[in-house]
């Protein structure tokens, strides 16, 4: 295999066994790319590796409307090639969007990275009959894989071993049901899984949630603070904005088919409809309830906008992201 040529890799690799979690490393990476974190330096070698990069992909041809129905109709039947047509035709669509979060703490090539696996699953559960078109759906997939990367590159909390070994086991059953139930899975169910107690699982992934202030000082020279590199989610341009606009109209009127109550905390809990997203505590405080009663609403109106998700063809992690709250 060609380990110096990011195209090449995705030529060569076997996508019907690819798994995007174990196999990670092998995707979109150059053998002489690094990254220095602290730093944000950015060598010849991978200046070069992007440029090679961007220019091959420039070759994949895009796909038409027709082209594209055809395609995704036949991966829907576990057509290999089929997959893998659509990924390289949409490459460029994942580097647009990469660079909307460059310079804030991952490389160029980490962020297409990230945004290829994204990329990947978008391609695996599109369904061309529920009137998206690919690039739409695909974009949900492409930013939410970045923005958690960047997530995950900015967290600056300190915890013990441990801890942090603990807190690593829930997130990945979390990540391992998300992909079964095809939304996050609660703390209960984490809970349930690991055989563990729902209010412990809660305490530790608490800890995941939480970050410092965006004015602590990073890296060795203390020249960024925090702010520098998380996404700023408001800064879009006006193509992808407009695949945003259709989905969030979609979503407002799957709201309408919940009762007022479970449409007024999602909507509050997610900042839609005009409110600002909020935590379960601010929820609570503005509609006069507890936050575990805000949770049970959250959950079952979750399981409602799920089953009328599925029947769309999409699934709870393209339109909402708790992470981020």
């Amino acid at each position: 295999m060609n380990t110096s040529n990011p195209a090449a890799k995705i030529e060569e690799l076997d996508l019907e066994k690819f798994d995007i979690e174990s196999e990670k490393a092998f995707l979109i990476t150059a053998q002489d790319f690094s990254t220095d974190k602290e730093e944000f330096e950015v060598s010849e070698k991978n200046l070069d590796a992007t440029q090679m990069y961007l220019g091959e992909i420039g070759f994949s041809p895009l796909l038409t409307a027709e082209e594209e129905v055809f395609y995704a109709r036949r991966v829907l039947l576990g057509d290999n090639i089929a997959r893998k047509r659509m990924i390289e035709s949409n490459l460029r669509l994942v580097v647009k969007i990469s660079r909307r979060y460059n310079n804030r703490g991952l490389a160029l090539l980490d962020l297409i990275e990230e945004g290829n696996l994204g990329l990947i699953r978008a391609v695996e559960k599109f369904d061309p009959e529920r009137g998206f078109r690919f690039s739409t759906y695909a974009t949900w997939w492409i930013r939410q894989t970045i923005e958690r990367a960047l997530m995950n590159q900015t967290r600056i909390i300190r915890l013990p071993i441990h801890v942090v070994k603990e807190l690593n086991i829930y997130l990945r059953t979390a990540r391992e049901l998300s992909q079964q139930l095809d939304y996050e899975p609660t703390a209960e169910e984490i809970a349930v899984k690991l055989d563990k107690s729902a209010s412990d699982v809660s305490k530790v992934l608490r800890l995941n949630e939480h970050i410092g202030s965006v004015d602590i000082p990073i890296g060795n020279s203390g020249e960024k603070v925090l702010l520098d590199i998380i996404p700023d989610l408001n800064n879009s341009d006006p193509e992808l904005s407009t695949q945003d606009k259709d989905i969030e109209e979609s979503l407002i009127h799957w709201l309408d088919e919940l009762n007022p109550k479970q449409k007024e905390v999602l909507a509050r809990r997610f900042g839609l409809l005009g409110y600002e997203p909020a935590t379960l505590e601010e929820v609570g405080r503005e509609i006069s309830l507890t936050r575990e009663r805000v949770r049970q609403i959250q959950v079952e109106g979750l399981r409602r906008l799920k089953e009328i998700l599925i029947n769309q063809g999409l699934n709870m992690e393209n339109l909402f992201n708790s992470e981020r709250i």
